[in-house]
């Protein structure tokens, strides 16, 4: 038995090129099916959490502390390329730059810096419940790592405090 026959049809029942616009018809509907009820399904297996992350300038000076008393970030959406995101920053406070030195004597000890400070950022968004890698304007957001904060008018590099799922 041929799989195809002298007429060019498959198994003797269909045409090859039918078969090939069928098969082309059900991936486009394939596709706005996914394309339609992908979050959907996506929700309802991964539910959405909301993620708080506490990040810190360190040293900042004193125009950029300046700027950002003249310019409130908090209320703002992150930006990730040229997109905002849903990220907003909730919290903005500036706390006394720490810093170690070594006194006279040799010993090391902490001590605060006249002129800087440090800009604590708190950041509001929502991740799936439960992943391995929450991300936020693109960016894996683990405590330890540097961070890329961008508004639409302010952007500096803090480090990741603190990351906590409610």
């Amino acid at each position: 038995m041929k799989i195809i026959d002298e007429k060019g049809r498959l198994f003797k029942t269909i045409n090859i090129v039918d078969l090939l616009v069928v098969v082309a018809l059900l991936l486009v509907v394939g596709g706005i099916v996914w394309k339609l009820f992908s979050p959907a399904v996506k929700n309802a297996v991964a539910p959405d959490v909301k993620m708080t992350s506490v990040m810190r300038v360190r040293g900042a000076t004193p125009f950029l502390v300046n700027e950002l008393k003249q310019n409130p970030q908090v209320g703002k959406k992150l930006v990730a390329g040229n997109a905002y995101t849903e990220a907003v920053i909730t919290k903005v406070e500036f706390v006394p730059y720490v810093q170690q030195v070594t006194t006279a004597d040799g010993k090391i000890v902490d001590a605060l810096d006249p002129s800087k400070k440090d800009i604590m950022v708190t950041v509001e968004a929502t991740v799936p419940k439960d992943t391995p890698a929450p991300t936020v304007a693109n960016q894996e957001v683990r405590a330890g790592r540097t961070f890329t904060l961008k508004t639409q008018d302010f952007e500096a590099s803090p480090i990741i405090e603190s990351v906590r799922f409610k």
